[in-house]
């Protein structure tokens, strides 16, 4: 047995014992269930295994010359021998793939007690009481919980006052600029996952598209254009939208931009699907609807 050999086993060796020392010092049971026996198992194999392999690939760095059939392409003079991949390698292969395939299905117990899964069913079961308690929210409970989630989830990009932060990301204190809806009008939107139609361009034009812009852009106030009517027919009459038609344009409709994120001024705003129920949802609208009023 070589020095290298020694050294290599004795390397081994105290990452073995380490392992036992620091298990022991946090009181764990190493045999109290599977998990804990696979892992002890796993950190010695991986011990043993990396030694192993370190020493036969040194030991054949210093004595292996290269050999074989050269193959015809090069690089500055420079070729690779066409050698096939070592056996060694490839069972390596086969086996961790096998063993990760046992390890996910078989061997890791799937339904055993996690603390992430104990909370994960908590938040469900809290989430379902939540919905059944303020399924019939009044108008004025809904605002002040939006607000709470607007302050706890939108106020770091929005501002607390949803100015949107000098220009930083949207301003829900203010209605659409004209310029935004006349680009809506002469260039069309298809961004809306809900709507998969999407509206097409040119809807209306020049003096009729300047007037539907400054009426949506004023909050729906004043007299309402004749030509107005061709919007009507997909968003509604008050601009209030049409389920799987056209959405809202009568103040800020946030299910689309909550459910998919959206391409913002400062960054690409996360979904937040998974972090707010429907009726956290539409309390949060209710809210943001406010804010232009």
């Amino acid at each position: 047995m070589n020095s290298l050999m020694i050294k290599a086993l004795g390397f081994a060796v105290l990452l073995i014992v380490a392992t036992i020392f620091v298990v022991m010092k946090l009181n764990i049971d190493i045999f109290a269930d599977s998990v804990n026996a696979l892992t002890m198992g796993g950190a010695i194999a991986i011990a043993v295994i990396t030694s192993a392999v370190s020493v036969k690939y040194i030991n054949q760095m210093k004595t292996d010359t290269a050999s074989g059939q050269l193959s015809d392409d090069n690089w500055d003079g420079i070729g690779e021998y066409e050698n096939e991949l070592p056996s060694g390698w490839a069972y390596t292969f086969l086996a961790v793939f096998m063993w990760s395939m046992w390890y996910g299905f078989f061997g890791y117990p799937i339904n055993a007690y996690s603390q992430i899964g104990e909370y994960n069913e908590a938040v469900l079961a809290y989430n379902a009481k939540f919905e059944e308690t303020h399924k019939n929210a009044d108008a004025a409970t809904l605002k002040e919980m939006g607000e709470s989630i607007f302050l706890v989830q939108c106020q770091q990009c929005h501002g607390a006052t949803g100015d949107g932060l000098s220009g930083r990301a949207q301003d829900f204190t203010t209605h659409r600029s004209k310029a935004e809806v006349l680009s809506i009008i002469n260039n069309g939107q298809n961004a809306l996952a809900a709507f998969p139609g999407g509206m097409p361009a040119g809807m209306a034009s020049g003096a009729d598209a300047e007037a539907i812009a400054a009426y949506v852009a004023a909050g729906f106030k004043g007299d309402q254009p004749a030509t107005f009517a061709t919007c009507a027919s997909c968003h509604g009459a008050n601009g209030e939208g049409t389920p799987m038609v056209g959405p809202s344009i009568n103040g800020y409709d946030i299910h689309n931009t909550l459910a998919k994120g959206k391409k913002g001024k400062i960054g690409k705003m996360p979904a937040f699907n998974t972090l707010i129920t429907p009726v956290q949802e539409k309390a949060l609208t209710a809210y943001v609807q406010s804010l232009a009023n």
